[in-house]
């Protein structure tokens, strides 16, 4: 990631955008505070300049960090802490935040656009949704729907209050 696209005057922001190598589509991302803070300490870290990669390639530093390499490191890291390889990559990495937003909502269409799939069916497979998902969904939207209105709490609409 060049790190033009994620800095700007020395602050790293709060949203990128990558084109995607597999389908060259742009996906735009949230760089949360805590990851803000360690890419700033590693920038620090790293030195250079904020036009360099961020992730400079082991061999060629005017280079990015290769994808192979990336996988290296990851299956480093995973293994240092104990973990089974077989059982975390980067693409499991890449699905854990959207698995969660996913489960926290089941917010498809929202999903779909962070991942940046054109069909909705792509991201009911890349998320592993299956019918009891889908029906505990449509449970828990029906029961929240038919509580009374007191008991959901004021919308916007509710003006008993004036």
């Amino acid at each position: 990631m060049d790190g033009r696209f994620v800095t700007v005057r020395a602050e790293v922001r709060t949203r990128a955008m990558v084109v995607q190598q597999k389908t060259g589509r742009t996906v735009q991302f949230e760089i949360t505070a805590d990851v803000r803070a360690s890419l700033l300490a590693w920038l620090e870290r790293r030195g250079g300049t904020v036009d360099d990669y961020a992730f400079p390639s082991r061999v060629d530093h005017a280079d990015h960090l290769s994808t192979r390499q990336y996988i290296r490191l990851v299956h480093e890291w995973v293994t240092a802490i104990g973990l089974r390889r077989e059982d975390y990559g980067t693409h499991s990495l890449r699905r854990t935040k959207t698995a969660m937003i996913y489960k926290a909502t089941g917010n498809l269409g929202a999903i779909q656009i962070l991942l940046g799939h054109t069909k909705i069916e792509n991201t009911v497979r890349y998320l592993r949704v299956d019918v009891e998902d889908a029906l505990e969904l449509a449970e828990h939207t029906e029961s929240e729907s038919m509580r009374p209105r007191a008991e959901r709490g004021r919308t916007c609409r509710d003006t008993s209050q004036f």
